[in-house]
């Protein structure tokens, strides 16, 4: 579901990916609803936010497409992304399933190599193609390399967030952006807050 700001290689390669699989697959753009979108608002642009928007016009095409042939969604969320939160509420975080869910960005990495699946999409930066020139490294503000090994100490190990950053010889600052992400983002993954209900 490609918009303007996806790159062309991106499509050639989910394309790919598509047959090398053999999943029937559909290219359905998404800039003329979310051009509608942006018309309606009035809004000042705001690359977040239009960002977060085209996830969730994504999710529900695909959530069309699932009521009206009786599929289930399958999510691509990994658990290194899921841990800090770095997905869109009720975007591409919106699903039934999530095969890769227990699996950190790096594993994804390793399953992909025994998969066969080509170099050039291994290696390539990894990126929603949310707006022109993002990848998901720049925006988490580390490599998945070192953020997967902050996240297992971390939530796996328990371990102090300065052990870890003397472990891997990384800032206590760059330990606690982590965390907090983590903290932050806790509500993703959370039924909403309903107040309880009190008797008289």
């Amino acid at each position: 579901m490609p918009s303007v700001t996806t790159p062309t290689e991106d499509k050639i390669h989910g394309i790919e990916i598509a047959k090398y699989l053999d999943i029937e697959h559909a290219e359905v753009g998404i800039d003329s609803i979310l051009n509608e979108f942006l018309d309606v608002t009035h809004l000042e642009e705001n690359n977040l936010a239009i960002g977060n928007l085209k996830a969730r016009i994504r999710m529900s095409i695909i959530y069309y497409y699932a009521n009206a042939k009786n599929y289930l969604v399958i999510g691509t969320g990994n658990k290194s992304e899921i841990l800090i939160g770095y997905f869109t509420k009720h975007g591409d975080g919106a699903c039934d399933m999530e095969p890769i869910g227990d699996l950190y960005k790096t594993e994804v990495y390793e399953l992909s190599k025994l998969m066969d699946v080509k170099r050039e999409i291994i290696e390539k930066p990894p990126r929603a193609g949310l707006w022109n020139n993002q990848t998901d490294e720049a925006e988490i503000g580390m490599s998945y390399d070192l953020l997967d090994q902050i996240l297992y100490l971390y939530t796996e190990k328990d371990i102090k967030n300065t052990e870890i950053a003397e472990r891997l010889d990384i800032s206590v600052d760059d330990v606690d952006m982590i965390i907090t992400k983590i903290k932050r983002s806790e509500h993703k993954s959370k039924v909403p807050e309903s107040p309880l209900k009190t008797t008289l």
